[in-house]
């Protein structure tokens, strides 16, 4: 794996235009969690050793180079397998678009099966996908579609790894699997509703095979450990660190904090730092679920709503209470901020993959008739669900949100915000 990286970093930035080569990149989704990671990683080093490119085959985290340090947990585990970061390739090192341009680009979705609307222009060159997420596209012979609802993309990776060539199987790229299935299924416990019997019978396999990984147990509760690490980090930080996006006329962020809600509400300055959060990104609202552990590791869920609008708190919060599908079971508590609704959330294996669908529905529905649409400057046609990593643009390598910082804005502008948009829509 060292030498195939290594390879790829002397393609990319060393002579990156070797008279006018292609790239064939395996791209990740721009959360570039553990499982996205290792998939791209494992499935372009598949691809560079059965020969199935023409191409130089390259993985391409989706994420800026400067934010690999917020996904605490994909640094634990390179650290582990031994694999320096140095040798990974960011979407910030690589110019996709010129690429495409050039006709030089062949792209291989893991992890995700339908590019965002910010990546809408690379469509064209994407050749195959391999994701466990609901599928969004249809397959076709130009590109072959993989879509399982398993518990890990890993689990495809590694089925299509034993079937084809097991030969390139070692230590390190099992362990990086292994890692990916083991994190993705909660331990592959049947209560926590993510493992499937595919995930099992590829961990199983992988176990066999390797009898020097590391303890299941073990291996999951360090990396498990890691991901929820979040000492030193800002609230723009914690909010970034593991966060997702509706898009309509209504811009909804949906962000999990790995800290009890009673903990992040105490925050010193919250709801300020919140409003600037929605001002500076652009959201008109923001769902907050966290995630912590009951001393028998049972996981506790509880979801917050924050908006300075409170027609469109309430509106959210009562479409969530009402939601069969999954039903969430919302048991409203008490929040010492004005500005946010607060839940436990009695459905705790309804995660935040369970979660944005509803969101989706919600703009949807608002959109249709209207009602919340009213809040917004401009409506949009298409929503849709974007990927946000540690940095939500990182798709557009111009330049990172987070470099001109935080702006200082009170909870008062973002409340002249809704009016003066209510005012412009009524006249």
């Amino acid at each position: 794996m060292e030498e195939f990286l290594t390879s790829c970093c002397e393609a990319v930035k060393v002579n990156p235009d070797p008279a006018g080569s292609g790239f064939h990149v395996v791209l990740g989704n721009e959360a570039c969690d553990v499982d996205s990671m290792v998939c791209a990683l494992t499935y372009a080093y598949f691809l560079s050793k059965t020969g199935r490119s023409e191409t130089l085959v390259v993985p391409l985290l989706n994420i800026r180079q400067s934010d690999l340090l917020l996904r605490s947990d994909n640094v634990y585990l390179l650290r582990q397998v031994g694999l320096s970061p140095d040798l990974l390739l960011f979407r910030d090192q690589l110019d996709l678009r010129a690429l495409h341009r050039d006709g030089r680009l062949r792209l291989t979705l893991v992890d995700h099966n339908v590019l965002p609307s910010s990546d809408s222009d690379l469509e064209g060159a994407v050749v195959e996908v391999i994701d466990h997420h609901l599928l969004e596209r249809d397959s076709s012979p130009s590109c072959p579609v993989t879509v399982e609802t398993v518990g890990s993309c890993a689990t495809l990776v590694t089925e299509r790894i034993i079937q084809k060539v097991p030969e390139i199987l070692d230590q390190q790229v099992a362990q990086l699997l292994y890692a990916a299935v083991v994190l993705d299924c909660v331990n592959m416990a049947p209560s926590a509703g993510k493992v499937t019997p595919k995930d099992s019978q590829f961990a199983a396999a992988l176990e066999s095979r390797f009898p020097a990984l590391p303890p299941r147990g073990a291996l999951f509760q360090t990396l498990q450990d890691a991901k929820f690490d979040v000492s030193g980090l800002n609230t723009e930080q914690m909010l970034l660190k593991d966060m997702k996006a509706v898009s309509g006329s209504l811009n909804v962020a949906v962000s999990v904090l790995y800290i009890t809600l009673e903990d992040f509400l105490q925050r010193a300055g919250l709801e300020a730092e919140l409003s600037g959060f929605c001002l500076k990104f652009g959201f008109d609202l923001l769902l907050l679920m966290t995630i912590s552990f009951s001393q028998s590791r049972e996981p506790i869920r509880e979801l917050a709503v924050f908006s300075h609008s409170a027609a469109c708190r309430q509106e959210v919060s009562h479409y969530l209470e009402q939601a069969r599908d999954p039903a969430l079971n919302l048991c409203p508590i008490s929040s010492p901020r004005p500005h946010i609704t607060a839940y436990r959330q009695g459905n705790s294996l309804a995660s935040r993959k369970k979660l944005l669908p509803l969101v989706k529905d919600f703009v949807k529905e608002r959109d249709g008739d209207g009602r919340l649409g009213d809040m917004m400057e401009e409506e949009e046609e298409e929503e849709e669900e974007s990927r946000f990593p540690p940095t939500p643009m990182n798709s557009l390598v111009e330049g990172c949100p987070l470099d001109g910082g935080l702006p200082h804005i009170s909870a008062l502008d973002l409340e002249e915000k809704f009016s003066k948009m209510a005012d412009r829509r009524g006249n």
